[in-house]
């Protein structure tokens, strides 16, 4: 199905519904939200360094007559639309900014990165422009005196940097005044057009794991008088696992996996240090609060049995974004009224983690998949690839839903 007849479709189904809303996306603005998003994708920057980026939305924000603020850590900013002093909680509009260290890898893209080893591959650069086009239709609308209800713009840096830039925007008080806070995140699994929804966990908590070992070293003729470290590592790389997932419940999904695992230097000498690093992802909360015990214990016990002295840094990454029921209905009802009912669709848990959780532990609200797939296309892509790209369609997608959610959540 083309975008053209699925976009039909949809709008079928949205005039179905019998929901008149205002806010849709005007042809000139949508133009301009499509530049907007190649030139934050020629120009990724790393989490805290996205100064461009920053100046960008600011600059555009400005434009419109609104006034944004740069967050005291340097980027990101924030913008309120609508009726100030009104007593109403405002509805947050959340996006992510920075960019990955990994090289674009797009041969025959006109707007691939510029960048040496930056990319926007996660889709953070859509993200940012939907909000920023949700803004901008949204204070039209506040210009016509057709927005009850104030709602914060917020664009927050370094959500790939553990653990994640939503806690030093907290620390700037960019929840003050919030009573729901809603976002997207690219799904190049889901047809542009629609979103997917899940009340309650959807996505994983992600933890760091660093672990040194280390013993006095030796000759490899003589194991048994010194600590055979590489063995102690290689034991501990298969054994911990195991071990982990055996003393927590299965259906908290923890997975202790590892990226990384140094060792010595020469075939015939035992080394005296050993690294490994890895992650922790548990798709439960209260097993997340309980893993690091279990992972400490789990690496002592198995390092002890072969004489390795431990050194554990276990970093606290991101919670499971847990979608609040309230809010992931705010925004069902939000996509079917513009869209129709055919346009929303479940969605599974993923292992990755993000630092919207955090937010989620101060007030209520939920994150949607926004499909960035072309209907029809039949490669599999990924996120997190130097080759991902999303159906540019998905702004006008996430920009209409957001400004109908903006407009329903003020009736509730």
């Amino acid at each position: 199905m083309s975008p053209e007849s699925e976009e039909s479709e949809a709008e079928s189904g949205a005039e179905s519904v019998g929901n008149v809303l205002p806010g849709t996306l005007p042809e000139d603005l949508r133009a301009e939200l499509v530049a907007f998003r190649r030139d934050l994708h020629m120009h990724p920057e790393l989490g805290n360094q996205e100064f461009r980026t920053t100046a960008a939305i600011k600059a555009r924000l400005e434009q419109a007559g609104l006034e944004p603020r740069v967050l005291a850590i340097g980027t990101g900013l924030v913008c309120d639309i609508g009726p100030r002093d009104s007593g109403v909680p405002m509805l947050a509009l959340r996006a992510d900014i920075d960019a990955l260290p990994i090289p674009d890898t797009k041969s025959d893209c006109a707007y691939r990165s510029t960048v040496p080893d930056r990319a926007h591959a996660c889709g953070h650069d859509v993200h940012t422009t939907v909000v920023l086009g949700a803004g901008l239709v949204l204070a039209r609308l506040h210009e016509q005196g057709l927005l009850p209800r104030p709602v914060r713009l917020l664009f927050q840096p370094a959500e790939e940097i553990l653990p994640g830039g939503a806690a030093d925007a907290i620390e700037c008080g960019v929840l003050e005044g919030v009573g729901r806070i809603i976002a997207v995140h690219c799904d190049p699994k889901v047809d542009s057009g629609r979103i997917g929804l899940r009340v309650g966990p959807i996505t994983s908590a992600c933890d760091r794991l660093e672990v040194s070992l280390d013993g006095p070293g030796g000759h490899t003729a003589r194991p048994h008088l010194t600590t055979d470290l590489v063995t102690a590592a290689a034991r501990v790389a298969t054994d911990v696992p195991a071990l982990v997932a055996r003393r927590m419940d299965a259906r908290s999904g923890v997975s202790v996996t590892w990226g990384r695992i140094e060792s010595g230097h020469a075939p015939n000498v035992i080394p005296q240090h050993a690294e490994l690093s890895g992650t922790v992802r548990c798709l439960d909360l209260d097993a997340w609060r309980r893993a690091p015990d279990i992972v400490h214990a789990a690496i002592d016990e198995v390092a002890g049995l072969h004489r390795a002295k431990t050194v554990i840094d276990y970093v606290r990454g991101v919670p499971p974004v847990v979608n609040d029921v309230l809010v992931t209905e705010l925004l069902r009802d939000a996509m079917v009224a513009r869209r129709g009912p055919l346009s929303v669709e479940d969605t599974e848990q993923s292992l990755g983690g993000e630092d919207f959780s955090w937010y989620l532990e101060h007030v209520p609200g939920a994150m949607a998949r926004l499909g960035v797939r072309t209907p029809g296309e039949r490669t599999v892509r990924d996120l997190h690839q130097g080759d991902f790209d999303a159906d540019e369609s998905a702004i006008t997608v996430g920009v209409e839903l957001f400004t109908a959610a903006a407009l329903i959540d003020a009736a509730l």
